[in-house]
């Protein structure tokens, strides 16, 4: 129920907020909306980018518009979308138990002949969902902060492999400036790679499991960051824990997202710190990775279709340009510039030739 005490000191803290953009004559309220008539002092798209946040953070959508030889400014409460927790909950439940299932193997049981030896492989689903709920919770945090509207993390469960396709979350709205943009993409990558490192850790301090010869294997690409971990703590990869392999799949998942292109991590990150020069790096590299892609294939008798499926899926992406952020005026600073490039540098290091390979 809305209180009409409020709307009024909304309405007289609005007005000063604007009255340094905008010379209001008049204010009505209609149809649950507060419209501000008045002459703008600079161009209005201006004027809306930046008014924008400040509505936001009181709860209100914003429009800008000239109609009838008049300029209003028009006010509504956001109405959020009523979430269905259910959702999200009965994914976190299918994840776990997709995850544990296919963990198990991990552990060297057989849950298809015995269902019970499932239950082995909930180690792998901890480690594994505490890496990627740590990514889009960092994401969720940091756009709640900024005033963005964004659900909770949707998990998504799959039969095979490590048991899922990583976690998302939606974000509605507009983002109101580059250094929302730009908040916004590094705490997922920065949060999930020191919860993988985390893990990592606590997985190498567990006793190795050897894999059954006759069980089907993969053999890992090692990036930088994961070598740098195991020199500190030996052990030997091939038999490592599976706790340890989460904390490999959270890097690999780290330098994947942290590609400059398209809507991934990197192409919000990128976006911020160039603006709208980031578009020609954003899309060359499809085209780069497809190139690596047959290169690492034919060249040197690798696998490397992850790349070129990777470069598929972002020529898709990049193709339909990054959302621009409605201030794209509003400078970074150096802190995150620097920043920026150390996610960057800490991405490199989780980046691997050859992430995997079937001898």
């Amino acid at each position: 129920m809305n209180d009409p005490s409020q709307k009024s000191n909304d309405i007289d803290e609005f007005k000063q907020k604007i009255d340094p953009l905008f010379s209001i004559y008049d204010v009505k309220r209609q149809d649950g909306k507060i419209i501000f008539f008045g002459i703008p002092k600079k161009e209005i798209k201006a004027i809306y980018q930046e008014l924008w946040v400040i509505f936001a953070e009181k709860g209100y959508q914003f429009s800008a518009k000239y109609e009838l030889g008049e300029y209003m400014l028009t006010a509504s409460q956001f109405k959020p979308v009523k979430e269905k927790l259910w959702i999200n909950v009965a994914l976190v439940v299918a994840t776990f138990l997709t995850t544990m299932f296919m963990g198990s193997f991990l552990f060297g049981a057989d849950p298809i002949s015995k269902p019970i030896d499932a239950l082995k492989g909930i180690p792998f689903t901890i480690a594994i969902m505490t890496v990627l709920g740590a990514h889009e919770t960092g994401h969720y945090l940091v756009a709640k902060k900024h005033g963005m509207h964004t659900s909770l993390p949707y998990f998504i469960p799959f039969p095979f492999g490590i048991g899922t396709m990583g976690a998302v979350i939606k974000h509605r709205g507009p983002i109101p400036n580059r250094k929302a943009l730009f908040d916004v993409g590094v705490s997922g990558p920065l949060i999930g790679l020191f919860a993988s490192i985390i893990v990592t850790i606590i997985g190498l301090l567990l006793p190795p499991i050897a894999q059954s010869p006759d069980g089907f294997e993969i053999q890992l690409g090692i990036p930088l960051l994961f070598e740098f971990i195991t020199s500190l703590i030996p052990v030997e990869v091939s038999a490592m824990h599976p706790v340890a392999f989460a904390g490999w799949v959270g890097m690999l998942v780290t330098a994947l997202n942290l590609i400059p292109a398209g809507q991934l991590d990197g192409g919000h990150v990128l976006r911020a710190m160039l603006g709208e020069k980031s578009a020609y790096i954003s899309n060359a590299l499809p085209f780069l990775l497809i190139t690596l892609g047959f290169y690492v294939s034919f060249f040197l008798g690798k696998e490397g279709f992850i790349w070129v499926f990777w470069g598929l899926l972002l020529s898709l992406f990049a193709a339909s340009g990054h959302p621009k952020p409605l201030n794209d005026e509003v400078p970074l600073g150096k802190g995150r510039i620097v920043l920026g490039v150390i996610t960057f540098l800490l991405g490199l290091l989780c980046v691997t030739l050859v992430p995997f390979q079937i001898p």
